[in-house]
């Protein structure tokens, strides 16, 4: 009976925007239009979680959708496919302020030229701080950890070098790339099944505009006090110790940004590159904030030129 169902399964599987059922390492996955759930079951620190998913539109134009993704409990990836692979991957992780993930400002465009260049890109729709997860401080990176496991899993059958595995962030999923960037080796869940071997250090990653963690000093008493998204900004600012050599990292950022100081992106580049790593800093004088690929106007449009040139020199193009 089981092997009956087989075939039902994977058809399943491969209609357009599906939810496909968790799978690990060695069953055949297809990539096309496929959301994969990353966890075998409830994620860690779920279990009694309360919070409802949902979908907010927030624009009132059809044709530029600007939908928000809030209290996730299943995280998944979703996947753009290009016509002709090369065999890197990229995770994404929208912003949203550690309150809701943004998929429409930048997931599907920069999905859209990251497929131009033979990249396969998987949109990660991570959970939030703020939410009751058990250690809520901690999913974020949780998620973007077993991201990166998650794909190199599986990049035999999906034609992935796993040696060109990167990630790219905005906002506050910038800040979660910079988490990883730095963190990738902490062991910050109890690992649940093999996948959990492998390593979660990107091969490079992108951030935009990104947060560093909470700005000036914090009392040790005030510490404890602090909840959700703060008491994540003060664990993984970027001036915490750095126990690993950080992976290869490109930040854009503008000088008149009104939600994160360009402060942040220099303090990244400062630290990565302190724990022996490299960074590309490219501050521009205006851009504002959010902007990704289909807002960026002026010379802050050219971003994702220069990232091109950059994966090219690090031979991952």
């Amino acid at each position: 009976m089981k092997r009956q169902l087989i075939p039902i399964l994977l058809l399943l599987m491969s209609m357009l925007y599906s939810v496909a059922t968790y799978s690990g390492e060695g069953q055949v996955i297809p990539l096309t239009g496929v959301e994969l759930p990353i966890w075998p079951g409830v994620a860690p620190g779920s279990a009694g979680t309360t919070v409802k998913p949902a979908v907010v539109e927030r624009s009132k134009k059809p044709a530029h959708p600007d939908r928000a993704v809030i209290h996730t409990i299943q995280p998944i990836l979703k996947v753009f496919r290009p016509e002709k692979p090369n065999g890197a991957a990229v995770v994404i992780a929208p912003g949203g302020g550690y309150r809701r993930v943004v998929v429409d400002k930048e997931g599907p465009d920069t999905s859209a030229w990251l497929n131009s260049l033979g990249v396969t890109a998987f949109v990660l729709y991570y959970r939030m701080p703020e939410d009751d997860h058990l250690n809520a401080e901690d999913v974020p990176l949780q998620d973007a950890q077993r991201a990166i496991r998650y794909v190199r899993a599986n990049a035999a059958q999906w034609g992935i070098d796993v040696n060109r595995v990167g990630y790219a962030g905005y906002s506050a999923g910038g800040h979660l790339g910079a988490s990883l960037a730095a963190f990738y080796n902490k062991q910050i869940y109890t690992p649940v099944d093999k996948l959990d071997e492998i390593s979660a250090k990107p091969n490079f990653v992108i951030l935009g505009y990104p947060a560093a963690g909470l700005l000036g000093d914090a009392r040790a008493t005030d510490i404890d006090q602090l909840k959700g998204r703060d008491k994540l900004f003060w664990k993984y600012r970027i001036e915490a110790p750095i126990s690993a050599v950080p992976p290869p990292t490109f930040i854009f950022h503008a000088e008149d940004d009104p939600a994160v100081n360009p402060q942040h992106a220099q303090r990244i580049a400062t630290a990565l590159r302190g724990a022996g790593g490299s960074a590309a800093l490219h501050i521009f004088r205006t851009g504002g904030h959010g902007f990704g690929i289909r807002d960026a106007k002026g010379p802050v449009a050219h971003w994702p030129k220069l990232c091109e040139y950059w994966l090219r020199s690090l031979g991952i193009l």
